[in-house]
């Protein structure tokens, strides 16, 4: 089953889909459709706001390794110092291309010496080392919106891409390298990554460089798991970030990152859950459903609400209701992540929990199965497809097939969608196998049900008959049609009550039918997801940055997954 599957992975080498089962979603850096190679959008400010330190001229110092080893310290700290002069990519690119290349060179050098040296992260270097971070780390970002005025749209706009990021990138790895050290001791370092620090850290997730979010988002992982004192804190500040994106801004950008750290801290959550946890899950997780940039960061949502219920099975009716509250009423390719998510949500629902919610849950299945949108009712019926899913009905079989059976039955044959037909049929011939007593008797209410509605639109039509021949009788009716013009009323039938028997298919149909319900196909980013096919799109093919392109595909993930840090008692 799904379920066994998730929680026994078979295979432990790095990247299997194990992995991505047990750990949260990657995000993505570039957009799945790649189209023309030319751009012609507005351009939007391209670079942060850095404060140019005005003395840039370096000088080359001695190479740490060749050093005597009373005098590494102090060099380490000259050349963590040198660090720290800034230099302007965006404005003048050109300019001071010697010292900038000292400066790289100085980082990386820094990089290979705190990965192979040990005992060189002293207390004095942990000011040195925070500082130098701080400084070319945090900026003012650019703004969001371009010259015309249009807001930056995360599904539909190129990233803008930091000029600076031949330096950024190394400053990265070292502060990496420095908290991974095995000299290190947050001890001393919690005197400098204190809130401040933390906070600033957290502002810097709004970069539209998706290589600078890739980076942060390892950095603030090792800070969480390291500093137990400032995991509280980090929670809440993310939640903070959260609250502002759901109820005022709804934009920014590093959302997918955020919930990608929460996802392996929420794996990490000591049983029972606190009540802190549960208000997490229903005031901030939820909610995130109703943001129209969903698509941006829904495998990374999914995840965690998963993880919450794996960890607490009670959670799940509060879920389910919160999911149907916000379900999407016009918007289908949202629909459609409701419906993974909701797949993913019943592979982990136990016997008794399902008890709680199969009503409302079904009800909204049946409506999914007779939206027009092909692909929300082609999405609802390969529900059907799941093992566990369909053990799940079967044991509810009394209550879930009268719901489900009229939206199944009135859409055999009037979707427009042919696919659906075939589809329909087969969650129908599943149904009759499961109970043929119980399949009799919805196809007999069924049709009564819809001789009664036939009766109801004649006794109606009949009223309203009855009403214009009493009008017609009036004095004033001949003079009223005479000025204002008359005629006959126009009454709707429904067209599909016109002969029940005829519009809908037999038992023997729904016998011989082929069984075209092909095996689904794995969606990407979301573990566990199963639909026909791959069918997220872009809003629309727009001209991509080939530059933008090359630069996002040729970066090296510092940590392709989060691992789980386990929560302290006191936290």
């Amino acid at each position: 089953m799904p379920t066994k599957s998730k929680k026994n992975p078979t295979s432990t080498k790095p990247k299997t889909d194990s992995d991505e089962k047990k750990n949260p979603p990657v995000t993505p850096l570039t957009k799945t459709n790649k189209g023309a190679s030319v751009t012609t959008k507005a351009r939007r400010p391209n670079s942060s706001r850095f404060n140019i330190s005005k003395n840039r001229e370096l000088q080359k110092l001695p190479s740490l390794k060749d050093s005597p080893q009373n005098e590494r310290e102090e060099l380490f700290v000259q050349k963590l110092r040198q660090c720290c002069v800034l230099f302007d990519f965006s404005q003048d690119p050109l300019s001071d291309l010697k010292y900038k290349e000292i400066k790289r060179a100085a980082l990386n050098e820094l990089v290979d010496f705190v990965t192979h040296t040990r005992q060189v992260v002293t207390e004095n270097i942990y000011p040195e080392a925070v500082n130098m971070f701080a400084l070319n780390m945090f900026r003012t970002l650019p703004p969001t919106s371009n010259p015309t005025g249009a807001e930056f749209d995360p599904e539909e706009d190129e990233p803008n891409l930091e000029a600076a990021w031949p330096h950024l990138q190394i400053v990265y790895e070292f502060f990496l390298r420095f908290l991974e050290s095995p000299d290190f001791q947050p001890t001393l370092a919690k005197r400098y990554i204190d809130q401040k620090f933390v906070l600033n850290l957290l502002d810097l997730f709004d970069s539209e460089d998706p290589r600078e979010r890739d980076f942060l988002k390892t950095t603030l992982h090792r800070i969480y798991g390291k500093f137990l004192g400032l995991r509280a804190y980090i929670r809440k500040q993310i939640n903070n970030i959260f609250y502002r994106f759901i109820y005022e801004s709804e934009r920014h950008n590093g959302v997918a990152e955020l919930l990608e750290i929460l996802g392996s801290i929420i794996n990490g959550f000591a049983l029972p859950l606190k009540e802190e946890h549960k208000m997490f899950l229903i005031k901030v997780l939820l909610p995130l459903h109703k943001v129209k940039s969903l698509a941006v960061y829904h495998p990374q949502l999914a995840y965690c609400v998963v993880q919450f219920l794996e960890k607490d099975a009670s959670l799940t009716q509060p879920v389910i209701a919160g999911l149907l509250k916000f379900w999407p009423k016009v918007h289908s390719p949202k629909e459609v992540m409701f419906l993974n998510e909701l797949e993913e949500i019943l592979e982990v629902t136990e016997m008794n929990e399902f008890e709680k919610i199969k009503e409302p849950l079904f009800k909204a299945l049946a409506k999914c199965v007779s939206s027009p949108h092909f692909q929300v009712a082609e999405r609802a019926l390969y529900f059907f497809n799941n093992e566990y899913v369909m053990t799940l009905i079967n044991d509810h079989a009394l209550v879930i097939m009268p719901i489900m059976f009229p939206a199944l039955y009135k859409n055999s044959k009037s979707h427009w969608n042919k696919t659906i037909h075939g589809l329909i049929y087969n969650a129908l011939k599943l149904f009759m196998e499961m109970n043929q007593k119980l399949f009799d008797e919805c196809v007999q209410k069924y049709k009564a049900d819809r001789q009664k509605e036939k009766e109801l639109m004649l006794a109606r039509e009949e009223q309203w008959l009855q009403i214009k021949d009493l009008a017609s009788k009036n004095p004033i009716a001949k003079e009223y049609y005479q000025t204002y013009g008359g005629g006959d009323v126009i009454f709707d039938l429904p067209t599909n009550d016109v002969d029940v028997e005829e519009r809908l298919p037999t038992k023997d149909e729904l016998e011989s039918s082929p069984a075209i319900l092909t095996p689904a196909a794995h969606t990407p980013g979301v573990p566990g997801t199963t639909i026909a096919a791959d069918k997220t799109r872009r809003k629309s093919d727009l001209p991509q940055d080939v530059i933008t392109i090359k630069a996002l595909e040729s970066h090296k993930r510092p940590d392709p997954y989060l691992a789980t840090n386990s929560e302290s008692s006191s936290n």
